[in-house]
C-alpha cells in the first residue's frame, strides 16, 4: 500500500528575546499559531536564537526536518507599528549593536559568495490587503535592514532556492511591532505597540493569503503602501 499522505506545513519562525526583554513578540506569535491549519497546511512554530550564524543552523534543521510548502520568519522592530512583510534581502550583516551572543559582524556577508540580494517570493501584497482587511495595521516594507531580521531573511531565502528537501517552497520575512508593555528602547522605540492578538490575528489571515494567493495583487491607490 502506498505511504499514506501526510499534511503540508508552515514553518513559521519566531526570535527568542533579544537583550532583557522577557518576551519576544516574534515568537510568542508563532507560539500562539503552532498547530493550526490554516488553508489546508499545519503550522509548526520554530523559536531561532537572536544570534548571527545559529539562527541559520537552526533554520536551517527545521527545513530538513518538516520539509515545508510555506517558509516565514517573523521579527520584531521597535520603530514600527504596523505589521509589514518584507520585499527584499541583502547579502549584509552590518551589526549597529550586538546579537544576545555578543557577536557584532560589520560589513560582512550573510552566505559567502552569495547572490547580491534575494526578492520575497511571497504575495506580500495581497498578505498586506488581507491583514488590512482584518483591520489590522500593514503596509509593504523596503528594508529589512541589516542586524539579525535581514539576516535570516536572506538565510530563507538562500536555504529555498538550495534546498532539496523544500522543492517549490515560497519564503520570506515579516516585521512586527512590539508590544505595547514592552520597555523603550531610546528614541527608536514607537510609543504605540501592538497587542499580541491583534498581531496573531494579523500573521494568521497574511498566511492564509500566501497559502492561498498564487500571484500578487497590483498597487492600488489608497490601499497598499
Amino acid at each position: 500500500m502506498p505511504a499514506p499522505k501526510t499534511a503540508p506545513t508552515i514553518l513559521l519562525t519566531g526570535f527568542e528575546p533579544f537583550e532583557d526583554d522577557p518576551v519576544n513578540p516574534a515568537w510568542e506569535i508563532a507560539r500562539a499559531l503552532d498547530g493550526e491549519v490554516i488553508a489546508g497546511a499545519t503550522v509548526h512554530g520554530v523559536e531561532l536564537p537572536c544570534v548571527f550564524g545559529d539562527s541559520i543552523t537552526a533554520l536551517d534543521a527545521a527545513i530538513e526536518h518538516l520539509k515545508p510548502v510555506l517558509v516565514v520568519a517573523l521579527g520584531f522592530a521597535g520603530n514600527r507599528c504596523e505589521i509589514t512583510p518584507e520585499r527584499v534581502a541583502i547579502n549584509l550583516d552590518d551589526a549597529r549593536i550586538a546579537d544576545n551572543a555578543g557577536r557584532q559582524p560589520v560589513d560582512t556577508q550573510v552566505v559567502e559568495g552569495g547572490p547580491s540580494a534575494y526578492f520575497t517570493t511571497l504575495p506580500i501584497k495581497a498578505m498586506t490587503q488581507a491583514m488590512l482587511d482584518e483591520g489590522v495595521a500593514a503596509s509593504v516594507s523596503n528594508t529589512a535592514g541589516t542586524f539579525v531580521c535581514n539576516h535570516i531573511f536572506y538565510a530563507v531565502m538562500h536555504s529555498l532556492a538550495q534546498h532539496s528537501a523544500a522543492p517549490g517552497a515560497r519564503g520570506g520575512f515579516i516585521h512586527i511591532p512590539p508590544l505595547p508593555e514592552m520597555k523603550t528602547r531610546g528614541a527608536q522605540q514607537t510609543r504605540n505597540g501592538m497587542d499580541l492578538a491583534t498581531q496573531v490575528r494579523g500573521i494568521r489571515a497574511a498566511l492564509h493569503a500566501a497559502m492561498t494567493v498564487t500571484q500578487d495583487l497590483r498597487v492600488t491607490a489608497g490601499q497598499i503602501s
